[in-house]
């Protein structure tokens, strides 16, 4: 069995290689300034799993969600809100809410709760609208037994403490750029929640407001930081 490889695509987007070669694609947006050139082909999809539909999280008018979720033998993962919008386009997804557990290529999903807003902003000018599609965090377990906490974006929050108590993971991947997540310091109060003694940080850099960095992290915890430039991998 090989290793479990996460890779950081670029803003908040996460590609995990499970350890029996399963792609699970979180948040992928190719137009992120940062996107890595490398994956801008999906070169094989088993698992679509957002954490939301904001735009910097699935493409405008959700275009990296669809590419993906159409990709045929894919599952595609998310709320049931979400689950609905995709197959009014024909695209089949499993919708889910926040304490459900799903498996898909070999691996099991809990969809928990994000501190964060969920509205996916479709069509231009006069006719653009806004639908709370909603937003959540993932406890993705692996079949090596790895068991990763993938926050979404979201402030901290006191239940983090709840994904230690019932799910042990060891390895969280995190938001800290700040303004629309938080930043480095309540990064580091999470780690105390989440009891994860490894942490890959996202969303931060892509923007001048979103400030906070990797150094300011490690001024905050224990757990180890492994910061990731878009395209490199964790896990080789």
């Amino acid at each position: 069995m090989a290793n479990l490889r996460i890779t950081r695509l670029g803003h908040g987007g996460v590609l995990y290689r499970s350890p029996n070669d399963a792609w699970i694609w979180v948040d992928r947006w190719t137009g992120a300034p940062n996107y890595a050139d490398a994956y801008r082909t999906a070169e094989k999809v088993s698992v679509v799993a957002p954490t939301h539909c904001h735009f910097d999280h699935v493409g405008d008018d959700c275009a990296d969600l669809v590419e993906l979720a159409s990709v045929e033998g894919a599952a595609t993962i998310g709320s049931h809100e979400m689950s609905v919008w995709l197959g009014a386009r024909g695209i089949q997804a499993t919708g889910m809410n926040k304490g459900g557990r799903f498996e898909a290529a070999g691996i099991g999903f809990t969809m928990v709760h994000a501190d964060h807003t969920g509205g996916a902003t479709l069509g231009t000018g006069s006719d653009q609208v806004t639908r709370d599609l909603g937003c959540w965090g993932w406890v993705i377990e692996f079949e090596d037994g790895t068991t990763v906490y993938h926050s979404g974006d979201t402030d901290l929050f006191g239940d983090m403490n709840l994904v230690r108590e019932r799910h042990h993971p060891e390895i969280a991947v995190l938001p800290i750029g700040g303004h629309y997540t938080m930043g480095p310091r309540d990064a580091g109060m999470a780690l105390d929640l989440i009891g994860a003694s490894l942490v890959i940080p996202v969303h931060y850099g892509t923007f001048p407001i979103l400030s906070g960095t990797p150094e300011e992290l490690r001024d905050h915890t224990s757990a180890e930081v492994v910061a990731l430039e878009p395209g490199e991998t964790w896990g080789e």
